[in-house]
């Protein structure tokens, strides 16, 4: 079975051809981070035309690559919910056009599920129920995976997202947007020991995330020093900080996995593709004797590969859209499983 997948949450516009929600046929991204870059984030009305402007061609360009033509699909699954409202229609009304002129079915597909997915595609041996981190730029979930379909959160962030937290702190620190890489590849050259930085604590919500007040410490820290003439070991802030996010999310991440009886953890997101976060949790789960799995790191980030592949699962579940399906900005993923 070959699914089109289409991924348009925020900036990148993504489509990919997937088959039994395993195998990936094509995966083309038309990515707009050089341009967002002179604006230090993604401006949301720049990110919806672009992806007016790329979608039509990502479409085409994915069919070609996976040697299809839509007479070979037997659906279109489509990000609906959560992200940027106006890049989100985009998407819809794009898949919803498509489904309809190519007579195919239409699912709509949550994108944090959809990130959830990428590591089926990555490891064919994974099947639910497992515990997943998912830790991107707009989510800091820890999700009970209990089939392929049906998720239960039970740990989220209560504020600032890891890699939203991640991009602020390279900002201060003085390097492009997106931060990740940049602040993962000055931690390799830095002592994470360098900093103390707080840990964040949600009192009364033990696998809950807070990362405002330290990506609030390290922006005093560094204007602190700036005011005073002082040099800042950015290698050093960098790596510190990314070592303080790594064993908040490990932690809470194992913490949860015990108390709840998960051997096998998954980890999902944008942040997935982090050398720090992604070392502790081998590490860490080695020493257990837990299953790890990680996605590759070509499918961390948004892509529409994992849109697809969740979508097989989701279209095999019953799962169906008509011409009213609409994006939400926020949706919980919760409540898809109810």
């Amino acid at each position: 079975m070959k699914i089109l997948g289409i991924e348009s949450s925020c900036d990148e516009t993504a489509i990919s051809v997937t088959e039994n929600g395993r195998t990936v046929l094509s995966n083309i991204v038309a990515s707009q981070i050089d341009e967002h870059r002179l604006y230090g984030g993604v401006v949301p009305e720049i990110a919806s035309r672009r992806h007016a402007e790329n979608i039509s061609w990502v479409a085409k360009a994915a069919l070609e690559e996976a040697h299809c033509t839509m007479d070979d699909i037997d659906a279109v699954a489509v990000t609906y919910a959560p992200g940027l409202i106006g890049a989100l229609l985009v998407g819809v009304s794009f898949a919803k056009g498509l489904a309809m002129s190519a007579k195919k079915p239409l699912v709509p597909v949550h994108h944090i599920a959809g990130h959830i997915a990428s590591n089926y595609i990555s490891h064919p041996d994974l099947e639910p129920p497992y515990l997943c981190l998912v830790a991107s730029g707009g989510h800091s979930h820890i999700v009970e995976v209990k089939d392929y379909t049906h998720y239960h959160v039970v740990g989220r962030t209560r504020d600032d997202a890891a890699g939203e937290c991640f991009d602020k702190v390279a900002r201060t620190l003085g390097y492009e947007y997106p931060g990740g890489k940049f602040i993962d590849a000055a931690a390799k050259l830095g002592d994470p020991k360098a900093y103390t930085l707080p840990k964040p604590r949600v009192t009364g919500s033990e696998y809950d995330f807070s990362f405002s007040g330290l990506k609030t410490a390290v922006i005093n820290l560094v204007h602190n020093a700036q005011q005073k003439g002082e040099e800042i070991d950015r290698e050093g802030m960098a790596a510190s900080f990314q070592s303080t996010v790594a064993k908040t999310l490990v932690e809470k991440t194992l913490l949860a996995a015990k108390d709840l009886g998960y051997t096998t953890i998954g980890l999902a997101g944008g942040v997935s593709a982090n050398s720090g976060v992604r070392t502790l949790l081998q590490s860490e789960c080695e020493k257990r004797g837990y299953k790890v799995y990680m996605p590759d790191l070509k499918y961390c980030g948004d892509n529409g590969a994992m849109i697809s592949c969740q979508g097989y699962y989701d279209f095999l579940a019953g799962k169906r859209a008509d011409e009213s399906l609409n994006g939400i900005a926020t949706l919980s993923l919760d409540a898809i499983s109810e």
